[in-house]
């Protein structure tokens, strides 16, 4: 039987990333300002490292390393932002973004957002 705070919990980090929707259409990108390795830390001193490739219009194919979690998927890119599982990628400038990943407390059940910046590093 599923725990009612998972059910909870697992719709709040789904609605947190994405409390604000854009009514806009998705538009080809220009793939050099995408694709390559972004990698930082986040306040908390978790590392992680985003790889953006094979970017074809509003496509591109990503992969997320973060603590010894991999993530890969397919993603649509709009309004300068992707998202994969539950981090959030805004392009903020040229070689510059902006890394949103929710996060959850084992000790204490809540969650949070953590953000960080990066830049282009390939």
């Amino acid at each position: 039987m599923t725990d009612i705070t998972s059910i909870l919990s697992a719709s709040y980090k789904s609605n947190l990333l994405s409390a604000a929707r854009s009514n806009s259409k998705y538009v080809a990108v220009d793939p050099t300002l995408y694709q390559g390795g972004w990698s930082g830390k986040y306040a908390n001193g978790k590392s992680f490292t985003v790889s953006v490739s094979n970017v074809k219009g509003f496509h591109a194919k990503v992969r997320d390393q973060s603590e010894g979690v991999n993530k890969y998927q397919d993603v649509l890119i709009k309004d300068n932002a992707l998202g994969i599982g539950d981090t959030k990628f805004t392009l903020t400038g040229n070689g510059k973004a902006q890394i949103k990943n929710v996060v959850a407390d084992a000790a204490s059940g809540q969650t949070y957002l953590d953000t960080a910046y990066t830049t282009r590093s390939s």
